[in-house]
């Protein structure tokens, strides 16, 4: 039996306010057409917007999370590494994911993708250029909790190595 990999959200609390706008809307909108179960229709637009902005605007992150979930490392590195490039081009996407992507994370795309690129290299026994992406992880989002913990890890001894 193969364990699953462990998978961190963090959810920005905040970000359910533009959420809940969004599904308001929508069963507003649903109201004012005359449809008698407008709380039903605006859920389920809301969340059929959610799954389509996701697959195409943060398709690369998706594909990358389930190779990643397949151990498919070298896959899923690759889909990383397309996702930083895309949220690094555009921004505002990731800016403002809360309301365009209705993505409640509190970590932004980029520095997702640069954790799990760096994830994915550990995976594959490069642990030197793991630890340089999680270091340029830290330049990059000097509070990322996750990536200072990873490089602790990677420059703790294993079992029966001797410390200098």
């Amino acid at each position: 039996m193969t364990m699953k990999l462990p998978v961190i959200k963090e959810t920005a609390w905040l970000s359910l306010i533009p959420h809940l706008l969004v599904i308001s809307t929508f069963m507003v909108l649903a109201s004012a057409a005359g449809m008698g179960i407008h709380a039903l229709i605006g859920a389920g637009v809301y969340i059929s917007l959610s799954v389509v902005l996701k697959k195409t605007l943060a398709r690369y992150h998706q594909r990358g999370m389930a190779y990643l979930e397949n151990r498919e490392f070298a896959e899923a590195l690759n889909k990383f590494e397309l996702s930083y490039h895309v949220f690094s081009r555009y921004r505002w996407i990731d800016k403002w994911r809360y309301i365009i992507l209705l993505s409640s994370s509190r970590m932004c795309f980029k520095e997702m993708a640069l954790l799990n690129m760096a994830y994915c290299k550990a995976q594959l026994g490069l642990e030197e250029k793991a630890r340089e992406l999680y270091k340029r992880t830290l330049a990059e989002f000097p509070a990322s909790a996750m990536a200072r913990a990873a490089i602790q890890v990677l420059n703790s001894p294993t079992p029966g190595q001797v410390q200098p």
